[in-house]
């Protein structure tokens, strides 16, 4: 009697862990199933699969720098453009090769999912999801500005105040965007989709004159359409 009262025990212990576990994955699943997502599939990782920048993106340090007279590397020289990118962004005691590295990755973190896609690369920028990418471009790619003036334009997911009248588009392939559009009064003055989105399909959002506020969630990050 003992022995089959123990291991009856033993095989309910077994059970409840086993459901524990398939609850937590469905849980996990659903969570990043829900998450805004850039605009294209590629097997090019995504710039917002990277951690977030715990700083502004394009902040500079608000200690000490070095000064521009000792903006030597270790070895060999900085061109002129690089030398602009990097005064004023160094610390002190700081290798200005390191600081002028991370700006190059952003270079190359824009390049690369521009050739794949040109939305996904102006989403991660107006998102944040790339550290830097407005200095970064300017002096050390050029190149890439088509992409940075087009995301100087938009905004990310979230709460927008009194954004500016017009049609915008988001960058996402996420079918769970909505937005809505309110009044200084609070009142409801446009909101969407109208209908469910189907995917692949272009979401956009009508931000009629006198909104106040504009919020969206799911969407990732919007331009002007």
């Amino acid at each position: 009697m003992y022995r089959r009262s123990a291991a009856a025990a033993v095989l309910l212990a077994a059970a409840l862990t086993l459901t524990a576990c398939g609850s937590g994955g469905e849980g996990k699943a659903d969570a990043e199933a829900a998450k805004p997502k850039p605009p294209a599939a590629s097997s090019v990782p995504d710039p917002a699969d990277a951690p977030a920048a715990p700083a502004s993106p394009d902040a500079k340090p608000t200690g000490p720098v070095l000064p521009d007279s000792k903006l030597i590397p270790k070895t060999g020289s900085f061109k002129a453009n690089e030398k602009q990118y990097l005064s004023g962004r160094v610390p002190e005691k700081m290798d200005p090769a390191a600081v002028l590295q991370t700006g190059q990755e952003s270079c190359q973190r824009v390049e690369r999912t521009a050739k794949r896609d040109k939305d996904a690369a102006t989403g991660a920028i107006v998102a944040g999801e790339i550290p830097g990418a407005k200095d970064a471009i300017t002096y050390l790619c050029p190149e890439q500005k088509p992409i940075l003036d087009a995301a100087s334009k938009g905004f990310p997911d979230g709460t927008r105040t009194s954004p500016a009248a017009g049609t915008y588009r988001a960058l996402t392939q996420a079918t769970n965007c909505t937005w809505e559009a309110k009044g200084k009064d609070g009142a409801v003055l446009a909101s969407g989709p109208e209908a469910p989105v189907k995917a692949g399909e272009k979401i956009t959002a009508a931000i009629p004159a006198g909104t106040a506020t504009f919020t969206s969630a799911g969407c990732y990050a919007w331009i002007p359409a």
